[in-house]
């Protein structure tokens, strides 16, 4: 059975491309433009992964995280973003609360084996 990913970002054309590519390796995909979209796909059809990103409209992606982990515990996150952040934060607080952080400049190619380290395949 496919592994299941769930993207969360309001930028139609990332959870396009994301989609396309991840689907072309194997792996299921449902993606979501907002928080509130993202905990009812979560919470009906629970993932193995969640992309998700920071910055989406109307809420702050680091609270919708910690939502859907209560909702649905024990899935590793990636946090893809456009927003840079000192190395200091990501060790100190996004590490803490995602198991990934990478910035959408990421070449697929890096953000493939991410998803495959993390679900451990």
């Amino acid at each position: 059975m496919k592994k299941h990913i769930l993207i969360v970002d309001d930028e139609a054309d990332i959870r396009d491309l994301l989609n396309e590519f991840l689907s072309g390796n194997d792996y299921r995909v449902t993606t979501v433009g907002s928080a509130g979209e993202a905990m009812l796909a979560g919470q009906s059809d629970p993932p193995d992964l969640i992309i998700s990103d920071l910055q989406l409209e109307n809420t702050d992606g680091l609270e919708m995280i910690a939502n859907l982990k209560k909702a649905i515990p024990g899935k590793p996150v990636i946090l893809l973003t456009g927003v840079l952040f000192d190395p200091e934060v990501v060790e100190g607080v996004l590490s803490t609360k995602v198991d990934s952080y990478l910035m959408k400049t990421t070449p697929l190619s890096r953000i493939l084996e991410t998803v495959r380290n993390l679900l451990k395949e």
